[in-house]
Formats: C-alpha cells, sequence, structure tokens
C-alpha cells in the first residue's frame, strides 16, 4: 500500500480576495490501495506572522524527505516528523510573503520559494539565510524594501514573475515561473526551460524526466537532460468530465505512466472597478477539490478521490 501525503488548505465561508482566503493549513494522509484519507495535521499561523485584518493562513507546496516534512505556510516554514506528526523546526522571516514551496537540498540546505517577493531563499538547515535571487535576474532587493515587515502585508499583488516550485537538477538551483510559463536555473542562468502557453506550476523529476503542471489542465514532460519539452498532455479530453477540470497544481508520478494530479474547485473571478470596488462574477466549478489518477499511455482517467469531505480545498502538492 502506497501512503501519499497531500498539502493544502480549508476555505472560510463567503467570498473572500485570493489573500483572505484560507482559514488553516492541512495535511492529509491518502492511502491509494484503499483510498482512504486520514487529516493528520491542522494548521493556524499565529497572528504575529500574518496580516492584521483577515489573513489567509494555507500550507502550501510540501516535500517529503527521510520522514521528514518540509512545508509552508504563506509566511513560515514547518518541518514534521511523519513518524509522530509533531512539528520538529520552525523558521520564519520578515521577508516572507506567499511562499508557495519550500525544498530541502541534498546538501541540507533549504531553498524557500517566497513569491510575493519574487524571490527564491536559500538558508542552511539551521535557518541563516545564505542566498537570495530575484527571479527577475535583478538583485535580490531590486522592487522592495527590506525594512519592512512582509508577513504583515497582505498581498503584494500584482506580481512580475509569480515564482512557485523550486527543483535542482545536477545540484544547480531551478525555479518555475508561473506568468512566463518558463523555468529558470539560478546559479547557470544561460539555462532555461521554456514550456509557453498557459500558466505553470511544479517542476517534478522522476527518472530522467520533469514533469509540470498547467492550471487547465495539462501534463508537459520535459527531458531532465535536453531540457526540451518531449510531450504535453491534455487531460481535458480524458475521461467524461463535460465541465472544467479545475485548477489544475500538484503532480505525483507513480510510475512512468500512472500519474496522480491535484484539481482545486474554481473559484468565483473578480474585477476591480473604476471606483476601486471589487466585484465578484462567476459561480464555483462543479468539480471539487481531488486527486486523479491517469494513465497517461492509455490516456485513461483510472479513479478520482474527493478532498472536500476531509476538509481539503484547496490541494497544492503531492508528495
Amino acid at each position: 500500500m502506497r501512503e501519499l501525503i497531500l498539502s493544502g488548505a480549508t476555505q472560510k465561508a463567503g467570498l473572500k480576495k485570493d489573500w483572505e482566503q484560507f482559514k488553516k493549513g492541512l495535511v492529509l494522509s491518502f492511502h491509494t490501495k484503499s483510498q482512504q484519507i486520514q487529516k493528520v495535521i491542522e494548521y493556524i499561523s499565529p497572528p504575529a506572522v500574518c496580516a492584521d485584518d483577515d489573513p489567509s493562513i494555507s500550507f502550501t507546496a510540501a516535500t517529503l524527505r527521510k520522514n521528514k516534512l518540509y512545508v509552508p505556510t504563506h509566511t513560515e516554514i514547518l518541518v514534521y516528523d511523519l513518524n509522530t506528526y509533531q512539528l520538529e523546526k520552525y523558521f520564519t522571516y520578515p521577508s516572507l510573503n506567499d511562499v508557495h514551496h519550500v525544498y530541502p537540498r541534498a546538501n541540507g540546505n533549504l531553498l524557500i520559494c517566497n513569491t510575493g517577493l519574487d524571490m527564491v531563499i536559500e538558508t542552511s538547515p539551521k535557518g541563516v539565510i545564505l542566498n537570495e535571487w530575484n527571479v527577475g535576474r535583478g538583485g535580490p532587493w531590486k522592487s522592495f524594501d527590506p525594512s519592512i515587515d512582509y508577513r504583515k502585508v497582505p498581498t503584494t499583488k500584482p506580481h512580475t514573475h509569480h515564482p512557485n516550485f523550486v527543483f535542482e537538477l545536477d545540484d544547480e538551483i531551478w525555479v518555475t515561473r508561473c506568468l512566463q510559463k518558463d523555468a529558470i536555473c539560478l546559479t547557470d542562468p544561460w539555462k532555461e526551460i521554456t514550456i509557453g502557453r498557459q500558466l505553470i506550476h511544479d517542476g517534478v523529476l522522476y527518472k530522467n524526466h520533469l514533469y509540470f503542471t498547467q492550471v487547465d489542465g495539462h501534463i508537459i514532460k520535459v527531458n531532465a537532460g535536453s531540457l526540451q519539452v518531449v510531450q504535453d498532455i491534455d487531460l481535458t479530453t480524458v475521461g467524461s468530465h463535460e465541465e472544467k477540470l479545475g485548477w489544475c497544481r500538484g503532480i505525483k508520478p507513480l510510475t512512468e505512466d500512472i500519474i496522480l494530479v491535484g484539481f482545486t474547485r474554481i473559484r468565483p473571478s473578480s474585477r476591480v472597478n473604476e471606483d476601486g470596488s471589487r466585484e465578484y462574477y462567476g459561480q464555483h466549478g462543479f468539480l471539487p477539490t481531488r486527486v486523479a489518477c491517469y494513465n497517461i499511455k492509455e490516456m485513461a482517467l483510472m479513479w478520482e478521490k474527493d478532498l472536500e469531505p476531509h476538509g481539503m480545498n484547496a490541494i497544492y502538492s503531492i508528495s
């Protein structure tokens, strides 16, 4: 039996702005064979590291290493022992805002995808900041003020790049840039992966390929050696769903053919009127937040598991 770890969040009632939407972080344990789900971690960030007015609290994209779960909130990094589900380490910094991913390097250092500042941070295992990169290639503090505690800032949107996932290839540091629809190497600026077409997440290495998700339900498979796209898998053509699949984010290859993908229920859209007020329109998506299992060789949907009865209204990662 394979046990997976799902990270995400529980939604607040009513229509909220993006930066007010979720009330707590949530980790679920999911057994793929029995389809049983257990709620193993719930977390609410302390007021000292949140915006003062109706903050959004989520677990975002986590990384599992040697039975340790490295999982961020928007302003914190937490490390849990999965034998006991007890918190072992905790880090927070005034520069953190809208963190989307944390990744432990092979050398023990941590990489933090600090989305709100269009930045990637590298820390030592004890939490000392070692490096900071602006994913737009300028200086790390080109567009921000290091004297500000960004944990208390509700949002820094609009972002110019929106980095959302970090990974390593041959000890080099890479980051996915959602708005540029690419991934760039921070330690060798000559290297990049161009994907295009639609907003992207992830960058999960399995054997010799990287797997990215695009928000409209595509999986992009990239050769990790050549850095070229080798396959674009359109999940909207698979299965019998007539509705939009949902916000596609979070991927876990089980084999080269069997892939798990996370979908978050589509939320209402909003626009800002000329007088500065915000107006919401559209309906919640019909399909729930869920994990779906695909055979990409046969282009078949094998099964889906609804996560909303277990309190998960947004899913960020599958570990």
